[in-house]
């Protein structure tokens, strides 16, 4: 969606801000994302803040205020939501501001490590019962094989998408970003998500799921699951392609194919 500076928001909407966070001494739009109409760091009296807020009238609004509420059982692994408000036809939320990268998935990266201690953190999370979050029996629900949907239910909270503009290297660990889909499920299924985006970054599909295997919920997954994963994986990402022939895409079918077969040859 079109990015738009801080400083062209409404003048009650800037307000809302100062209130929360201080007056606004500085503002620098980022430019990376694309599910915000505004993503800036701002620096005012009491601190830098990340904000990030979209149009109330906005179709994904309902995303990011799922996104606002999950945040206060988030592990520490993920960033410290400050503030969320409405105001001026804006949803905002305001964040800490990470001084870090975009993790790096190739293979011997030194980043790996980081996002495996991540993921363990999280893996030891247990869904909020009183938010109203996918269920990841429903999100696979047109995809799994039948049959299969019950290895999928579970209580812990899932991230599910891994993708590298979504993990930050800051301070020496990695930091999970982009809560506006948490879903709850099978602790297995977060792991199986990490080991497909390992494989947009070069890993082979067996590499791919021995990083996955280092997960104690993966060890203990039945293996029915874990094909039944694969094989949804890959209708997901054939649904996708199909839909869209951007050439990234088309290139994560491909890689989703692979991971199926790497899980059906799982004993």
């Amino acid at each position: 969606m079109p990015r738009i500076p801080f400083e062209q928001l409404p003048a009650d909407v800037r307000q809302a801000v100062t209130d929360k966070s201080g007056a606004v001494r500085r503002t620098v739009t980022l430019q990376g994302g694309m599910n915000s109409g505004v993503a800036s760091v701002l620096e005012t009296e009491s601190g830098r803040v990340f904000v990030k807020g979209i149009a109330s009238d906005h179709p994904q609004v309902t995303a990011q205020r799922r996104e606002a509420a999950i945040a206060p059982h988030l592990p520490a692994s993920c960033p410290r939501l400050y503030w969320h408000l409405e105001a001026g036809g804006w949803s905002l939320l305001g964040y800490e501001v990470l001084n870090g990268r975009h993790a790096d998935y190739s293979p011997g990266s030194p980043d790996l490590a980081l996002v495996r201690a991540a993921l363990t953190e999280l893996q030891q999370v247990t869904a909020p019962a009183d938010i109203e979050i996918k269920d990841a029996v429903d999100r696979w629900r047109d995809y799994a094989p039948p049959g299969t949907l019950q290895y999928f239910s579970g209580d812990t909270l899932l991230h599910t998408d891994f993708a590298p503009d979504n993990v930050l290297v800051a301070d020496g660990r990695a930091r999970l970003i982009d809560w506006a889909w948490p879903t709850r499920g099978a602790a297995w299924i977060d792991p199986g998500a990490l080991a497909l985006r390992l494989m947009d970054a070069d890993h082979t599909a067996e590499s791919a799921v021995a990083f996955a295997s280092r997960f104690p919920s993966w060890q203990n997954a039945d293996p029915k699951a874990l094909a039944a994963l694969g094989t949804a994986t890959a209708a997901l990402w054939s649904e996708i392609a199909e839909s869209d022939p951007t050439p990234w895409k088309q290139g994560m079918a491909h890689r989703a194919n692979e991971f199926e077969l790497a899980l059906h040859r799982i004993p």
